[in-house]
Formats: C-alpha cells, structure tokens, sequence
C-alpha cells in the first residue's frame, strides 16, 4: 500500500511541509496518497545545493559512483513489489506491466554502475609534422556540473531512472520535475538515493508543477537541461539560454508489414497489439500507423480485429487486464475526439472507438485520411489505423510522411528491403522483425524531426552529461 504521504527531496533530504498535492488512482479516481510540494524559495535552494555540489561530485570517485548505482539497484530489487503497486496505482499500469518496468529500472541502474567506471577518454597523435615532434595529447571526460531533469507520466521510474542514473555515473548534480500526476516512483528512487553517502545537495526531487519549473529550464546555473514530454519540449529549448538541451518528444511510430510475411501474421499480431495498446498506448514509441502491403492485409486485419476484441480492460490492479484507463479523462477525451472525426472524414472503425470517463477501448480503423488529426499527430493512447501499400517505395513514402521521426519497424524477410528501410526512413532507430515499440536500456534513444533532439540510452545520456577536456604535452 502506498503511505499516507510523501516528502520532496531538497539537497539529499526528505521535507515534508505540507501534503498539498493528491496523487489519484487513476482507475478508481480516488486520493490514493499525497505528496508535499515547494516553493520558489525550495527550489531556488535546489540550484544553490547543486552548484555547491559540483566540485564534490566532480571528486566523488568512479567506484564510489558504482557503489551508489549498485546499491540503488538492490534496494530496488527489494522493493519491487511495493515500486510495482505504487505505478499501477498512480499510472493505472497493469501490473504486469509495472512489474515490467520495476525490472528495467534495476537494469537501468545496473547499465549506469558498470559504465560509471569506463568513462574513459583517448590518446591522440599529434606528431603530423615534423614541426610537431615530441607533442602528444591526451583526453578526458569530466563532468558538466548541475543538470536539470524534466520527466513526464507514463514511465515514471524508468524514465526518471534514464536521467538520474547517468547523472550519478557521471558526477554531475541533479536537480529532477517528476510528473505531478506520477511523482511517487521518483520520490522512493530519492528514498532509495538518500540512503547513500552521495555529496550533499547531490540531487534534489522536487513535486513542482509546470507553471513554477521555468528555473529548472532558464537558470544558467543548470548546464543541461533533459526533457522528455510533449511538443512544448521545443518552447522550453528558445528559454533554456546557453545550456546543452536534450528533447525526446515522442512520434507516431509506424510500422511496414511486407508482403512476404503471410506465413508469419500470428507472431505479427501478436507484437502490433503489444505496441499498439501496452499501457493504454502512452508510450512515444507505441504503434500507431500500421502500414501492410495488399498481400497480406485483408489476412492480418482480419487476425488484429479479433486479437484486439479479445484483450481484457478494467482494473489494472487484477492481474489479466491488459487495458488500463488513460492518465486522466482529459486525454481520453482528446483521442476519442480525433477517433470521431477521423470517422466523420471517412475513416473506418474496425473495432472499439467508445470511451467511459477515462476508460477508452483499443481501437483500430482504416481509409483514415491522411490529414487527420489520428493519422498527423501522436495519438498517446489506445489507437491504431491500417492502410495498405503495393510497393515498397510507397511504404518508405508513407512512413515518412510524418513531422515525427522516433522509432519505425518493419516486419521483412528481406535483407534489401531492411536495409532500405534503415537507410532512407526518417528516424532515430529503425526496428526490423519487431515493432517500434522496441527498447532495450543501453542503446541510444532519440528521435529526429519533431520527435527531438540528442539520444537517451544510458551511456549516450553520459556523454551528453560530461564534456571532453583535452591535454597536450611537449617532450623536454
């Protein structure tokens, strides 16, 4: 059970001076819990902690770092149970689901204490010319100092953990904004971290809202600030001055089911209907743009329709719900509006499209025009639309007809075919034999167009977190 109440954390230490701020159960829409919230004075004192922090972290030693990681890892291990209760409740994720994403947090972590010790740099030669003789250079990565996190919802651990575990494996102090409306599994990894002997004013979590956050994105202390969330990410950048900015914005991530995939549709489904409607569809890289070609369509929309009306929605605490509720009515409202005219425009709905409260069904649909909203922008939740191609030219066209660029799959046989997809679709990472929805911790994560800028993935996070320092030494 979640506690009747939860502390910020300011400069490594828990404060509680009000419980201001409910945390809901997403499915029931009751108070589950409530969080205390500070001012601009708090967070004013958040930067000021960081900055002081910056020569100890600088000076807190690889292995220390691991040691910290390492601890975090076990501790997390321990709790899972507890970690995996608190993010169904406050995220409505089944909790098979959030089970899933307490075992990625460990990893994440894990991932972090074995690269906190091969940060390593390089040997160069200098000795071009003659003139050059007895010259030689050396690099190495140091960090930046304070960096700012902002993390959105929908994976309120593990995207936490992509940036509070580089910073530590980094040496860099870290001020982080958990969502408000998913702040408790940041707040028991700041638990969790307040066990250990990090410096003083190391990391502070703090519960702010949107509107009182512009210091974690204006203040030039900050030399990095790391924003995961809405399109707003691209705002944020025009105020955030000087400072390194790294953006995941999420996309529509379509995927290409080619044609010679007829003898393998069952394990196709199986993998769409993942990526489709895991977690309700909030997530940037869910599978939203379906796009197979004239061979196999009619076989795999039949098979999607009758996977999809089998999945099991309700409370995502019972352990065979598949489909929770939607982070809040608002959103669900927001889809379901673009379902409806995506409808009214001559789209098709093959299955689902109803909505109670913030409870929507998985929905599919078909001959969505190209300029609806369910087709241009990210859907972030339970939506998926099919079209069908003739030439693979024409599945390369459609998938790029999009001002996102996350992740894109395709499902192919064919050597040329995934290594044309590789080559000439618009994205950060191209998924072949599985769906866009695909991730694994330590690889680099990021998008191109409107979908962001910079990568995640965790020893690509601690680059962007340290800068290259170069010495060059002459021989007497």
């Amino acid at each position: 059970m979640l506690k009747k109440s939860y502390p910020y954390y300011l400069a490594n230490q828990p404060q509680q001076p009000n419980t201001d701020l409910a945390v809901l159960d997403k499915y029931s829409g009751k108070v589950a819990t409530r969080v205390a919230v500070p001012d601009a004075r708090t967070t004013e004192k958040a930067i000021a902690a960081a900055v002081k922090a910056t020569t100890p972290m600088r000076n807190f030693k690889p292995w220390a770092r691991q040691a910290v990681l390492q601890h975090c890892a076990k501790r997390f291990a321990e709790r899972r149970d507890e970690l995996a209760e608190a993010l169904c409740i406050e995220a409505g994720k089944p909790i098979k689901d959030s089970a899933g994403e307490v075992t990625r947090l460990i990893e994440t972590f894990q991932i972090a204490a074995e690269e906190a010790v091969r940060i390593n740099g390089e040997t160069l030669n200098l000795e071009l010319a003659s003139r050059l003789d007895g010259y030689h250079g050396y690099t190495k990565r140091v960090p930046l100092g304070p960096v700012s996190f902002i993390t959105p919802f929908n994976f309120p651990l593990n995207l936490v953990a992509h940036k509070v575990a580089p910073a530590i494996a980094a040496g860099c102090p870290f001020v982080l904004k958990p969502s408000e409306k998913t702040p408790i599994g940041a707040l028991i990894i700041g638990e969790v971290l307040a066990e250990t002997d990090l410096p003083k004013g190391a990391f502070s979590i703090l519960t702010l809202d949107g509107k009182h956050a512009s210091p974690l994105v204006e203040d030039e202390r900050f030399k990095l600030l790391s924003f995961t969330g809405g399109q707003v990410g691209w705002e944020l950048k025009a105020h955030a001055g000087r400072k390194k900015v790294v953006l995941e914005l999420g996309g529509n991530a379509a995927c290409i089911v080619d044609a010679d995939q007829g003898a393998h549709l069952d394990r196709v489904v199986e993998r769409l209907i993942f990526g489709a409607f895991y977690q309700s569809g909030q997530s940037c890289i869910g599978v939203q743009r379906i796009y197979a070609h004239v061979d196999v369509y009619d076989a795999l929309k039949k098979k999607l329709v009758t996977a999809t009306k089998k999945l099991k929605a309700g409370d995502p605490k019972q352990k065979d719900v598949f489909l929770g509720p939607m982070i809040d009515e608002a959103a669900a409202e927001r889809l379901h509006g673009w379902i409806v005219d995506a409808e009214k425009a001559g789209g098709k709905i093959l299955c689902g499209g109803k909505r109670n409260s913030n409870m929507l069904e998985a929905t599919l649909m078909e001959d969505v025009p190209r300029d609806a909203k369910a087709n241009r922008q990210e859907a972030f939740g339970p939506y998926a639309l099919l079209a069908p191609f003739k030439k693979f030219d024409d599945a390369i066209a459609l998938v790029n007809d999009s001002d996102y660029g996350l992740q894109a799959g395709i499902f192919t046989d064919s050597l040329d075919h995934a290594m044309r997809a590789w080559n000439e679709l618009e994205q950060g990472g191209v998924i072949v034999n599985d769906i866009p929805s695909f991730r694994v911790d330590n690889m680099p994560y990021g998008g191109a167009k409107l979908s962001g800028l910079g990568r995640e993935g965790v020893r690509y996070a601690i680059e962007d977190m340290t800068e290259i320092r170069l010495m060059v030494m002459r021989e007497r």
